[in-house]
């Protein structure tokens, strides 16, 4: 079952991620670049690659550790989407197309494969590796949107997620990194039970 459920999570997003480089037909590199702004979009891509490299590296830890982080990362879109941004922009917008799979179906089928079928126990230190997707595009995010209007406007991000729209940057960072210890914390629970 664990095959069967990483091998769907990386073929959805694998063609999600090719529409993105697609307008009218062609090719197109800069739409699939202005994709992968979104952590959705990294999140979805590092869940789809580790769930692929488990499949061929069933007995590695690191591989799996790979696939909890890409686990924790999607239910922190998912969770994102259905707590924030849903009652912020619509879930009808959020929950239909190609996002219906990347914010809610792809999310799931992570969840259900590591929690039920790749159980292995989850030491707390290892736990925190699900962290690292969070800080890191919180990082890249901050400086796009905080420091890049002022010092480099062309690298500048609008504030898609509506994180620094009081000015108060800083308290949206704690949130999500404080909403990511607690996911990585249940998904920990879930590994030992």
């Amino acid at each position: 079952m664990s095959i069967a459920f990483d091998l769907a999570i990386f073929f959805i997003t694998l063609v999600l991620t090719v529409r993105f480089f697609r307008k009218d037909g062609a090719w197109n590199a800069e739409k699939g670049k202005i994709a992968f702004r979104f952590f959705t979009v990294q999140s979805n891509v590092l869940c789809a690659l580790s769930a692929l490299l488990l499949c061929l590296f069933p007995g590695s830890r690191a591989v799996w550790l790979l696939k909890y982080a890409g686990t924790a990362a999607v239910s922190v879109t998912m969770l994102t989407v259905l707590f924030y941004l849903g009652p912020l922009f619509g879930y009808k917008k959020l929950l239909s197309g190609g996002d219906l799979f990347m914010h809610l179906i792809t999310p799931l089928l992570a969840l259900v494969s590591f929690c039920a079928f790749e159980k292995r126990g989850l030491a707390f230190s290892e736990a925190l590796w699900g962290l690292a997707p969070v800080i890191l595009y919180g990082a890249l995010y901050m400086y796009r949107v905080v420091f890049c209007p002022r010092v480099a406007p062309e690298k500048a991000w609008d504030d898609f997620y509506g994180f620094n729209n009081t000015g108060k940057y800083y308290l949206s960072a704690a949130v999500m990194a404080a909403g990511t210890f607690l996911i990585c914390l249940g998904l920990m629970a879930l590994q030992n039970l």
